[in-house]
């Protein structure tokens, strides 16, 4: 019998459905993340207590500079998972895009944007 070159409908439907979700709560996520950065859902006293502002400046700053990195991520993770979607749409999903092999559906089902098989990750980092 021949190796399976691609994912059946029924399959893609499932990791679509799959990945669907997880966008959904990545946006959620990217969301608060920005919510929290730009302030927009501010209760606190930072305008009103110019005191403990300055002794908190600094905390501030790291805290503004882990949320970008945090946002920033989340932005890469989404972007990744729409591509994702786009290479359900043309039906290349889980193909790795080294060996040419499908991706196991394990590997797709804890990491769906992967775009390489476990061999083919071990063998960039080999490289490294």
């Amino acid at each position: 019998m021949a190796e399976k070159l691609r994912y059946s409908d029924e399959e893609l439907a499932e990791f679509k459905q799959l990945i669907e979700a997880k966008l959904e709560l990545a946006r959620r996520e990217y969301m608060q993340v920005m919510d929290t950065l730009t302030n927009r859902s501010g209760n606190d006293v930072d305008d009103t207590m110019p005191t403990y502002k300055v002794l908190e400046e600094g905390s501030m700053s790291q805290t503004k500079e882990e949320l970008t990195t945090m946002a920033a991520r989340q932005q890469k993770f989404i972007q990744s998972l729409q591509a994702a979607l786009v290479r359900i749409e043309n039906k290349t999903y889980g193909v790795c895009r080294v060996t040419g092999k499908l991706i196991p559906k394990e590997r797709l089902r804890a990491v769906p944007h992967a775009t390489l098989s476990i061999e083919a990750k071990q063998m960039q980092n080999a490289k490294r």
